[in-house]
């Protein structure tokens, strides 16, 4: 697919948009025939830096109609980054806020129990992703994690709902600090004090948009506290189950994230960490079960040769499904082949340490345009 990138011109305010509006990967943002309520909207948008494919700007050019496109389960997944931006930016007046955040953590939650192994996926290979939307993508991952290993802890779902909401909303008052961040790895004392006080402010804000949940209340006020007493801001050291699991989530995928400062850490190595830290916490044991020893998105070698990005969690923790990037020879394979690992002639013998391998990787190419 060829893309154009859009100019105010192309998208115009109260009317149908002519053409499916797409992110810098192809995937959808906006269907056709979707209406950009305002100015601030189109500017957003503009913002975002978004695209067209280029044959159905011809079909237009030559008086065709562009058929709304249904978007995949990839596309869902960049519009929930959206549209939490838009949550963040943009909040609806009094109750409603409260209510679109449910409904953008009930779609999440849908998506998770849709496919886990794409999401996983997205947490590992997070260079995908420009930096400018880390606060938007940490939340939604974070969440989704939650999501999982309270499903895997098997916690009640009132519980399991509160720590997915939690994650999702805990850093709305600080998603532009987030990226700023990301991209530039250092903060000005003013920004230091927001971002202390991001759990209070942000609990607040949701107070004040008609949450009522004290438990997912209560999860975001205490996702920085510590039962050693040394985390922020009160210093707490009872802090309840919901908020140490998100503590959990929200530093191991922070550590997996890159920065322009730094790269990412091994998935593995993240584990480990939080391993050594509480060896003995079940929180600690649902995230390595969940992540597997070959988690969605690490890349393998393979007894026979090939190199690949592993895609699904297979019935045993070394036996994973692998999406082929490279031929036996070692060369750029231009047909993605899936291979069973539990087969001896496709087992994985090593971890592949080269990232420029995958980096960029539509998630279309290893997965297939599904769901």
């Amino acid at each position: 697919m060829q893309l154009l990138k859009l100019v105010a011109n192309h998208i115009k305010v109260g009317a149908p948009l002519p053409f499916n509006v797409r992110d810098e990967f192809g995937h959808l943002l906006l269907a056709a025939g979707h209406v950009i309520a305002s100015v601030r909207q189109q500017e957003a948008l503009l913002s975002r830096g978004i695209h067209a494919d280029v044959e159905e700007i011809k079909a237009l050019a030559a008086g065709k109609t562009v058929a709304p496109q249904a978007p995949t389960l990839m596309a869902r997944w960049t519009r929930a980054f959206w549209a939490l931006d838009d949550l963040a930016r943009d909040p609806p007046p009094g109750d409603a806020f409260g209510e679109a955040c449910l409904a953008l953590g009930q779609s999440l939650h849908a998506m998770v129990l849709q496919d886990p192994d794409v999401i996983l996926y997205q947490m590992v290979r997070q260079e995908q992703h420009p930096l400018r939307m880390y606060g938007l993508t940490h939340a939604v991952f974070v969440a989704a994690l939650c999501d999982l290993m309270a499903t895997r802890l098997g916690w009640p779902d009132a519980d399991r709902h509160a720590v997915l909401m939690a994650g999702l909303t805990m850093n709305l008052t600080i998603l532009d600090l987030q990226a700023r961040y990301a991209v530039y790895g250092r903060l000005n004392p003013e920004q230091r004090d927001e971002l202390a006080r991001h759990p209070t402010d942000t609990a607040a804000r949701l107070r004040a948009g008609g949450v009522r949940d004290e438990g997912w209340l209560q999860a975001v006020e205490e996702h920085h506290e510590h039962t050693d007493g040394k985390g922020y801001p009160k210093g707490l050291t009872a802090v309840s189950e919901p908020a140490q699991l998100l503590r959990l989530a929200d530093v191991v995928l922070a550590k997996v994230s890159r920065r322009e400062s730094r790269p990412p850490l091994d998935v593995r190595e993240a584990a480990r960490q939080a391993y050594l830290e509480a060896p003995a916490s079940p929180l600690v044991a649902a995230l390595v079960r969940e992540c597997g020893l070959y988690p969605p998105g690490d890349l393998v070698c393979l007894a026979s040769g090939e190199q690949g990005v592993v895609i699904r969690r297979g019935p045993t923790p070394k036996t994973p499904t692998v999406a082929t990037l490279t031929d036996r020879r070692g060369l750029p394979s231009p047909q993605v082949q899936r291979r069973d690992t539990g087969q001896s002639e496709y087992a994985i013998v090593s971890v592949n340490a080269d990232k420029n391998l995958v980096a960029r990787l539509p998630l279309e190419r290893v997965y297939g345009l599904i769901y």
